[in-house]
């Protein structure tokens, strides 16, 4: 189906933070499969646990122990505030599944008609319907019917406007800590504190989505973990959960997750042993505490550089968004045009809402290789100054 607007480069292989076309040329990779790939392209870990599950079984269904599961699983509520994770194989699939958790949850404590989720302009929660009525982008519901029944959306960082829209009806409040898709907006830190006590004070649960967000690429395991007493009830992750393996995850504490009892949900392939595997060697990599203090060094590089950036292309770059290594560029110059210069200087970022462009890197990007970004980003730039100052010269038509 028509449904990508796909550029006409084609890959056949991948090395850290290489590409490599079918013709033989090398490009930077900036976007990591839009935050997929935090750990480079054919990273050998990953590939050794795959290699090694795929001799032994693929998959049995969830009528059967998975006992790879077991272990992902606890790897994931030891590193979090969870206590109990559903496997899913797609980010819109654990929305869809936090979704659930939320409303049944009220059902179970005998309060069905609690069914508003409340969500936040310029965010984005997959492509499933459910998925598509809670984000904040009208479009994506064009021609799809009428909007479905019990979501809220208010403007991002209202809190006057949320404080107002929570009520008897609330079941849950979902946003992004750092949103992606929208523009590289990142929640305030006191926000997130503010918006955990409201849930709190009115027994509504608090949905994260850090499936772009999370699992290092801020610099902590979970965004959500710079603010103070910010917890989640329910989180979605998925993208570098796998590493490039198709897999997410619905986490969720004991409570929240009280009315997903037997038969309320389930998937043929959730959680099947070739994504467990992966996902837990994954994890096993994105804990260490080496790897956070790597995110931030590049982090600090790239806000020195990336403030420089602007200083000398203020007619190009806008403003720097975002938080850790979701990096936005809010730009003059149409953000399409400037990602098919970066293209031209053989570095890969992704586009964005509010036009911008994403720098999504793998999370152990070198030094090195951040500085040939930066370099690549200023030639970026120059294109697109020399376009806007040629169109000035033209003579009118």
């Amino acid at each position: 189906m028509g449904v990508y607007s796909r550029t006409p480069l084609a890959f056949e292989r991948g090395e850290g933070a290489r590409l490599y076309t079918t013709d033989g040329d090398a490009y930077l990779d900036c976007m990591a499969g839009i935050a997929v790939n935090a750990l480079g392209h054919a990273n050998p870990i990953l590939v050794a646990a795959l290699k090694a599950q795929a001799e032994k079984l693929w998959h049995t269904s969830n009528i059967f122990t998975i006992p790879n599961q077991e272990k992902l699983a606890k790897a994931l509520t030891d590193a979090s505030f969870a206590d109990e994770v559903f496997f899913t194989n797609s980010g819109t699939e654990a929305i869809e599944c936090a979704i659930k958790t939320a409303r049944k949850y009220h059902w179970a404590m005998g309060a069905p008609e609690r069914i508003d989720i409340i969500g936040f302009d310029g965010s984005f929660h997959g492509r499933t319907l459910a998925a598509v009525n809670a984000s904040g982008n009208a479009s994506y519901l064009e021609g799809f019917g009428p909007p479905m029944p019990g979501f809220v959306h208010l403007p991002f960082g209202d809190m006057d406007a949320l404080c107002a829209a929570v009520g008897p009806t609330t079941a849950a409040i979902i946003l992004e800590p750092v949103q992606g898709e929208g523009g590289a907006r990142s929640w305030p830190e006191a926000d997130l504190t503010a918006i955990r006590k409201l849930c709190d004070e009115t027994g509504t649960l608090l949905i994260y989505d850090e499936i772009q967000c999370g699992l290092g690429r801020t610099g902590k395991l979970f965004a959500y973990e710079w603010a103070a007493d910010a917890a989640p009830d329910i989180m979605a992750i998925a993208k570098a959960l796998g590493g490039g393996f198709p897999v997410g995850a619905c986490l969720a504490t004991a409570e929240a997750g009280r009315g997903m009892t037997v038969g309320s949900h389930g998937s043929t392939y959730g959680g099947n042993p070739l994504a467990m595997a992966v996902g837990e060697a994954s994890v096993a990599e994105l804990v260490k505490p080496e790897l956070m203090a790597h995110v931030r060094e590049l982090v600090g590089y790239f806000k020195q550089q990336l403030g420089g950036l602007t200083e000398r292309y203020p007619d190009v770059v806008e403003e720097i968004r975002g938080k850790g290594l979701l990096i936005g560029l809010k730009l003059h110059t149409p953000n399409r045009e400037f990602m098919q210069h970066a293209r031209e200087q053989h570095l890969l970022i992704a586009g964005g809402g509010d036009n911008c462009v994403r720098l999504l890197p793998p999370l152990n990007l070198t030094l090195a290789e951040a500085s040939e970004a930066i370099g690549k980003l200023e030639g970026a730039c120059e294109a697109a100054r020399a376009k806007v100052q040629s169109q000035a010269r033209a003579p009118a038509a």
